[in-house]
C-alpha cells in the first residue's frame, strides 16, 4: 500500500527505509528533499539513487492538503482554505511582521471542545488531522510565500492555534512538531513553535515529557464558574489543576513563563474586578498575558469590549509586574482573525462532547 511521506518524521522515515531494505541515512536526504527544499517529484531528488527513486513512485507519495482558495487581507494577513476530503475543509492564516510571519495552522476539522466565543467550535467536530495534513499546510504556505531552495523563509514562528484542540490529536501533531523542529526539514527552534491549548492536563503533561515547546492556555476567565461557561473543558479539568500542569511544564519549556491567552468579551470577563482576580490565580507562576479582543463572527451573540475597557484591564495586569500584550485584530475582513476560522466541517459529533480518549 502507498503511504505519503509527509506523515514521517526522521525516525518515522528512517523506519519505512529499514523496512524496504534501505539505508536509513536515505531518511535525512528525502526529508530535505520534501521540507526543505519542497520537491513532491521523486525524479527530482536528484542525489536519490534512480533504482530508489523508481521504488518509492511505486510505494509513496508525497501529497499535502489541497489548496482551494489564497485570499488576503487588507492588513497583509493571508488565508489559506485547504480541502481535506469527504465534505472538510480547514483554514491556516500567514500574518505578515518585520522580517519574517507567522503561520497559523489547524489540527483537527472543527473542534469538540465548543468554546462559546469560537466560530470553530460551534461548528462541531468531524475528526483528527493527519500528520501529514497538519504538516502540509506549512509545506503548501512555504510554497505560495517563495520560500527559496537556499533555505530562506517567510515563515518564522508557526503557532497551532487554528481549527481544533493541537493537543487532543496529540500524536500526529507532535510528528508534525518534529519535523518543524528537524534541521533537515524546517528547522525552527523550540522557541519559535507554539502549541496552543484550552488545557487538557494530561495531554500538557505528556507534551512536556515527549516535546516542548512554547506553551499558550486559553484562559478567558479568572474563575471556575465563569471558565466552566466559556471553555467547556474546565468543568474537567478545573483552574487549580490546569495552574499546577502549568508549573510542571516549565521544568522543560523552552521559554521561562506561559503564554495565558484571554479573549476579552464585552460585559462578559472583562472588568477591573476580572483583572485583579487573574493576578490571584497566576501568583508564583512566571507568564504573560495576550489580551485579545474578540471577534465577532455571524450567530455569535458576544461583543468586542472598548478600546479604553482593553486597554485598562491591561494596566492593572502590567501595574502588577505581568508583561502583558494586546493582539492587533488582523485579517478580520477576511474572516482570518483569532477565533473566526471556520472552513467547512461536516460535524459527526456535537460541541462540548470531548473525550478523554481523543487527548490520548
Amino acid at each position: 500500500m502507498s503511504v505519503n511521506l509527509l506523515d514521517f518524521d526522521t525516525a518515522g522515515l528512517a523506519a519505512y527505509f529499514a523496512a524496504q531494505n534501505e539505508s536509513a541515512f536515505r531518511a535525512k536526504q528525502v526529508l530535505r528533499w520534501i521540507h526543505r527544499l519542497g520537491q513532491a517529484d521523486f525524479d527530482g531528488m536528484t542525489n536519490i539513487a534512480k533504482d530508489l527513486r523508481a521504488k518509492l513512485k511505486n510505494s509513496a507519495f508525497v501529497v499535502p492538503p489541497r489548496l482551494v482558495s489564497d485570499r488576503v487581507s487588507k492588513d497583509g494577513a493571508r488565508k489559506f482554505l485547504f480541502d481535506i476530503g469527504d465534505g472538510n475543509a480547514i483554514e491556516t492564516v500567514f500574518i505578515p511582521e518585520d522580517g519574517r510571519g507567522t503561520l497559523c495552522l489547524s489540527s483537527q476539522a472543527g473542534c469538540a471542545i465548543g468554546c462559546a466565543f469560537c466560530s470553530t467550535g460551534r461548528q462541531g467536530f468531524s475528526r483528527n488531522l493527519s500528520a501529514a495534513e497538519i504538516i502540509g499546510q506549512l509545506w503548501q504556505a512555504n510554497r505560495a510565500l517563495g520560500a527559496s531552495p537556499s533555505g530562506d523563509r517567510a515563515i518564522g514562528n508557526v503557532v497551532l492555534m487554528g481549527m481544533g484542540e493541537p493537543l487532543a490529536n496529540f500524536d500526529p501533531t507532535v510528528t508534525a512538531i518534529r519535523l518543524m523542529l528537524d534541521d533537515n526539514a524546517y528547522g525552527l527552534s523550540r522557541r519559535r513553535v507554539t502549541v496552543s491549548t484550552s488545557g487538557l492536563v494530561p495531554a500538557i503533561d505528556r507534551l512536556r515529557e515527549e516535546c516542548p515547546v512554547a506553551l499558550a492556555v486559553s484562559l478567558h476567565a479568572p474563575d471556575d464558574a465563569l471558565r466552566d461557561e466559556l471553555v467547556p473543558i474546565n468543568r474537567k479539568y478545573p483552574l487549580a489543576s490546569l495552574m499546577a500542569a502549568c508549573v510542571r511544564y516549565l521544568d522543560r519549556a523552552p521559554r521561562d513563563f506561559v503564554t495565558f491567552e484571554y479573549v476579552m468579551l464585552d460585559g462578559v470577563n472583562d472588568s477591573e474586578k476580572h483583572a485583579r482576580e487573574l493576578l490571584s490565580r497566576v501568583v508564583g507562576l512566571p507568564c504573560k498575558f495576550n489580551l485579545i479582543p474578540f471577534n465577532p463572527f455571524p450567530g455569535s451573540s458576544f461583543r468586542r469590549p472598548s478600546a479604553g475597557g482593553v486597554r485598562r484591564f491591561a494596566e492593572i495586569l502590567m501595574e502588577a509586574g505581568i508583561v502583558t500584550t494586546t493582539r492587533k485584530v488582523r485579517g478580520d475582513d477576511i474572516g482570518a482573525a483569532c477565533g473566526q476560522l471556520a472552513g467547512q466541517v461536516k460535524s459527526r459529533r456535537a460541541k462540548n462532547s470531548f473525550r478523554e480518549t481523543d487527548a490520548r
